[in-house]
């Protein structure tokens, strides 16, 4: 396969190149920091931060890329589904 950017380097505006599913969960933080979350299904979503603080976001549409630094997402407080880590 040719990677005709290969030579240019990664930035936090740059696409992702990796993603994983995630499962929520209270205890575990993520294996990669993300640099942005895709929701599937609509619901309230609540994350830790990169930098720690904990927040809930409200509402979530099913279908949003949000440009999040993650480092956790919390099974209470979030019904938000079908979730995809990037990174």
């Amino acid at each position: 396969m040719i990677d005709t950017f290969r030579k240019y380097g990664r930035s936090l505006t740059s696409p992702p190149e990796e993603g994983a599913a995630i499962l929520p969960d209270d205890a575990a933080e993520l294996a990669h920091a993300t640099r942005a979350l895709y929701v599937g299904g609509a619901g309230d979503l609540r994350v830790r931060l990169l930098g720690g603080a904990v927040v809930t976001l409200a509402g979530v549409p099913a279908g949003s890329l949000l440009p999040l630094r993650l480092r956790q997402v919390f099974a209470a407080g979030t019904g938000a589904t079908g979730l995809v880590g990037f990174w």
